[in-house]
């Protein structure tokens, strides 16, 4: 008998597919679900961006399900583990991730289906409310205050020195200054607290300022 035939042999007769606990998949998966749903949850909660997607949470709960389901299967299958490590490895995921925490709550995802899959519910519980306290840490700092970015078209020197006084102690900075014949379009990236945006009634009382706009820019502002 060859040494192929041996491992064919010792892997067949092993019952290892048989070695199926209905109950203790279902617990991991229901678990697994429980989780993704638990993150969800908390990227909707905590969501910081400018568009928020609906369907990226939703992904956020399959991705732990579907991860589970496959740490089940290395787990019972031997076979399957192996074919499953080869297709995995040809898979390539070109979806863009717009923003960097989305990655945070990938790993979160596939790390909880992992350790639901495993049976190591405990640990994936401790490691939710460590990830959580986090993002509530970061989170509740962020909440202070947002960045947006101010357009404002103005004619004249005298206008875009009122502007830019107008913004007074808060943190700003000019991103652009555009000259259009008599026109001036300025672009000013500012940190504005909660219900704190007088400046722009001021600047709209200014004489040779046409028009002021503001908008929500998902970024980060250090100072």
């Amino acid at each position: 008998m060859s040494v192929k035939d041996m491992i064919k042999k010792s892997v067949l007769e092993s019952g290892v597919f048989d070695q199926y606990n209905i109950p203790e998949m279902l617990t991991a998966l229901i678990a697994a679900l429980l989780f993704g749903v638990l993150i969800y949850a908390v990227y909707r909660k905590f969501y910081a961006g400018v568009i928020y997607s609906r369907s990226f949470a939703v992904t956020l709960v399959g991705m732990t399900v579907l991860t589970c389901m496959v740490t089940l299967a290395i787990s019972t299958n031997v076979v399957i583990s192996l074919g499953m490590v080869g297709a995995l490895s040809i898979v390539r995921f070109r979806t863009a991730v717009k923003d960097p925490l989305d990655l945070l709550y990938l790993f979160w995802a596939i790390t909880s289906g992992i350790t639901a899959g495993a049976g190591m519910y405990v640990l994936a519980l401790l490691s939710a409310v460590v990830m959580i306290a986090m993002i509530f840490l970061f989170y509740h700092k962020q909440e202070k205050g947002r960045i947006y970015i101010a357009v404002i078209h103005y004619h004249g020197d005298e206008a875009g020195d009122a502007v830019i006084r107008c913004f007074g102690k808060r943190k700003y900075f000019i991103k652009s200054r555009t000259m259009r014949k008599e026109q001036t379009e300025l672009a000013v990236e500012v940190f504005c607290r909660k219900n704190d945006g007088d400046f722009m009634e001021k600047m709209r009382e200014i004489s040779g300022v046409e028009d002021v706009t503001l908008i929500q820019y998902n970024g980060e502002y250090h100072g």
